[in-house]
């Protein structure tokens, strides 16, 4: 859907394109108390994104993966979990005794 808004001063017109997406309201909620922190609306955050975005080709801020999660990690903390429930191979560390 786009709305056309004619700016008599300049001659230009600016066509405005209305995005529709679905987000966890959870989410959605936390953005919005963030965005009336900082004295915006939710609109005007995407916004801000969006041209950021389309002016730097590519995401404004670092994506990636959390270290803590990767699979080697993660089946080793599994193996020590099993570990001490099974009452195997428990001992302080040299640093907490």
């Amino acid at each position: 859907m786009y709305n056309v808004i004619h700016e008599a001063d300049t001659k230009e017109v600016n066509i405005m394109a209305q995005i529709n997406l679905r987000i966890d309201d959870e989410i959605k909620r936390k953005a919005e108390k963030a965005c009336e922190a900082m004295g915006m609306n939710l609109t005007t955050a995407i916004t801000i994104y969006m041209v950021k975005l389309g002016n730097e080709m590519r995401i404004p801020f670092e994506v990636s993966a959390d270290p803590f999660c990767d699979e080697d990690h993660m089946k080793t903390l599994e193996k020590r979990a099993a570990d001490a429930k099974a009452g195997r191979k428990m001992h302080e560390h040299e640093l907490i005794g």
